[in-house]
């Protein structure tokens, strides 16, 4: 055991010092402890990432240093500071006015009955004495300092009229509203699309430099901690299991479980990689823990020794970690478990193809006049043509409102197309079809919470598909439901269970059996991971890969994850303000050449160990509905790279860098070639 790593050192430099801090919640069981003997840290101007799966505990060292927990709670803690002032009695006068937060959703922390402006003001109409007109005044000076165009428009505006992005940096601006020392971060860019992502980020890194703000983000995305942090502590079942320089720890982990986490990753700078590593099982039982480490049950080297109490023990300068086998599984990585042998390969010929597919939809309202913009259809797909062969996963990738959804269900005739072909096995879609391509085209929604039916059980949520397309019928229809199961590696108790009985991966995973129930040829999986922990994330996308190597299901994979792209896709799509601007096999769009627009993806990526790239990043301005698109290149607009008149008015040509691999840029392929990697 090593002083400062259980223990925080009284530092007038310390903005918070949280010591031994234990949070339980009285249940029928008995008190459940979701925090166990917590320490941390954090020194005036300086970030601390805090990791771990979902029920790890991070939220809750939020909520216990804002003062939320609320009575049901029981806190206990050595110390719990700001400033030298007890969190325990004065988290209330704090809260708001030297501490701020921002939330992971920030639809659902803005009140959609309030103008913005009144929702970033209300800190200081709250902590503040000053006239009200210089409230208001700052508050739109904070607006702008978040990057917003035209604040005072947005100020008069609702929430639902700002984008993601623009709703995020409004709820930064009211957290910043009475100046405070810290700032709590709980997933803050998880909704967020890449390019949002990155520049909130740099917005955030800004205000902590131009401010000197201390910060706590909370995060799963291990990426956005090495890129905005200084240190790190990985949490496991509500206890501090690593600590650490985020560089250090995030390149090299020690304890089992850190390691775990960094094998779960997928990573956009190893394209297929091999198989992800998931960490096996759940969470344990917070109402009976385990008095030794905690994390036995799941771990891969678990032996003697492992059911006695565990103490945090030195792993490095500054660094701990709460495992007594350091020196035993140094240089050991995570094991990672075989895949099932494949049963089908990719076929030749097209099972999915697409011939000029275009979508319109009209748009009027105060939406449009507060851009100043014209009530216009909003074009969503402009011309995409494509083609999926048997068993080939198609990623599809571009920013939030680039048309990704819609070409999906374009694809699957759930919405109809303005124009275009869609032909599937060799024949033509009808606007309306049958019953025979319902059953062999299904979908994977994002939020499996909103897509299974509550007052179901996942029994009869899979065998709806089997009655519906009359496979199976009483007990075959029962053992059917055995086998889906089986095969999204649940247990066949789970067929009695409800959605909320469920962990956030495994409805995910009942989602994928409902889609496979009818036993399709192709899936479209709509964003099916981006709302998954880590290692959820790997056991789900091993599972995806699985399906596709034994049943020969080919996918349309969407997603703003170019890490998950990297991993799982064969090809690549690009769109952009619903065209298509680049497309080709994964390892070829992931380098030079690059089409402008892509590579302004690819350098928002947060890449582990990259921390010096953002120098070098690609940074866009405007967004990516400003302005007509026009009959030129549709990334005119914004191109950093743009030639002049003639990417405004002439459409770009299609080049092509090497064999299926094409690009619509006017900028000569030389040129294109000689930016250097970026992954």
């Amino acid at each position: 055991m090593i002083r400062g790593c259980t223990r925080v050192p009284a530092d007038a430099r310390a903005v918070l010092a949280v010591e031994a801090l234990s949070v339980r919640y009285a249940t029928p069981r008995g008190w459940l402890h979701a925090l166990d003997d917590v320490s941390l840290g954090i020194a005036r101007g300086e970030a601390l990432g805090l990791v771990g799966e979902s029920g790890s505990g991070k939220s809750t060292v939020v909520l216990a240093v804002l003062g939320l927990l609320g009575a049901g709670a029981r806190v206990q803690a050595r110390r719990l500071e700001f400033a030298g002032r007890d969190l325990t009695r004065e988290a209330g006068s704090l809260r708001g006015r030297r501490i701020g937060v921002v939330f992971q959703d920030p639809a659902a922390a803005l009140n959609p009955a309030l103008r913005i402006g009144l929702q970033v003001a209300e800190p200081l109409l709250a902590h503040s004495d000053l006239p009200r007109s210089e409230i208001f005044a700052r508050a739109t000076a904070l607006l702008a300092e978040t990057g917003i165009r035209d604040p005072a428009e947005v100020m008069r505006a609702y929430p639902h009229q700002l984008s993601g992005g623009m709703k995020q940096r409004a709820v930064i601006a009211t957290a910043l509203a009475a100046d405070p020392d810290l700032l709590l971060l709980d997933e803050p860019t998880t909704a967020l699309d890449v390019t949002v992502e990155a520049q909130i980020l740099d917005l955030l890194d800004g205000l902590r430099r131009n401010r000197g703000l201390s910060m706590l983000l909370v995060s799963h995305n291990l990426g956005i901690v090495d890129r905005l942090c200084d240190r790190v502590s990985v949490l496991y079942a509500g206890r501090t299991v690593e600590t650490g320089p985020a560089a250090a720890v995030l390149a090299d982990p020690q304890h089992p479980y850190a390691r775990g986490l960094l094998a779960a990753l997928p990573r956009p700078d190893r394209v297929h990689s091999g198989r992800l590593a998931p960490i096996p099982g759940g969470l344990p039982d917070l109402v009976a823990p385990d008095p030794g480490c905690i994390f036995r049950p799941r771990c891969a080297f678990a032996a003697d020794g492992c059911a006695a109490p565990q103490m945090m023990v030195p792993a490095g300068p500054g660094r701990a970690a709460r495992c007594h086998r350091l020196a035993a599984i140094e240089g050991l990585g995570w094991p990672v478990t075989a895949a099932p042998a494949p049963v089908r390969r990719a076929a030749a010929g097209v099972l999915v193809g697409a011939e000029g597919l275009r979508r319109s939809f009209g748009r009027s309202g105060r939406l449009a006049r507060l851009f100043r913009r014209r009530s216009a259809a909003v074009v969503a797909v402009d011309g995409v043509s494509l083609a999926i062969a048997p068993g080939e996963i198609l990623g599809l990738v571009g920013e939030s409102g680039c048309g990704k959804s819609t070409l999906g269900r374009l694809l699957l005739r759930l919405i109809p197309a303005d124009d275009g072909r869609i032909a599937f096995d060799g024949t033509t879609v009808p606007p309306r079809p049958g019953t025979a391509f319902r059953r062999r085209a299904q979908i994977v929604f994002q939020n499996p919470d909103s897509s299974l039916n509550p007052r179901k059980t996942v029994q009869q949520a899979l065998r709806r598909p089997l009655a519906r397309f009359r496979l199976a019928r009483g007990m075959a229809a029962r053992q059917e439901v055995a086998r889906l199961l089986d095969r999204v590696r649940l247990p066949e108790g789970y067929a009695a269970r409800y959605p909320h009985q469920l962990s956030g991966g495994e409805k995910q995973r009942v989602g994928i059996a409902r889609a496979i129930a009818s036993r399709p040829d192709f899936l479209v999986c709509d964003e099916a991971v981006s709302a998954l922990d880590v290692s959820v994330q790997a056991a789900v996308l091993n599972l995806l890969c699985d399906l596709r190597d034994e049943l020969g299901v080919a996918y349309l994979f969407i997603s703003h994850d170019i890490g998950v792209i990297a991993h799982v896709a064969d090809r690549v799509l690009v769109m952009y303000r619903g065209r298509a601007v680049e497309e080709g096999p994964v390892a070829d769009v992931l380098h030079p050449p690059y089409h402008p627009y892509t590579e302004a993806l690819l350098s928002a990526v947060p890449v582990l160990g990259a921390r010096g790239r953002s120098a070098a990043r690609v940074r866009l301005a405007g967004d990516p509905g400003a302005g007509p698109a026009g009959a030129g290149c549709c990334f005119a607009g914004r191109c950093p790279r743009k030639l002049g008149p003639v990417c405004d008015v002439e459409p770009p040509p299609w080049r092509f860098p090497t064999p299926g691999h094409r690009l619509a840029c006017h900028i000569p392929l030389a040129e294109l070639n000689a930016v250097p990697p970026l992954l």
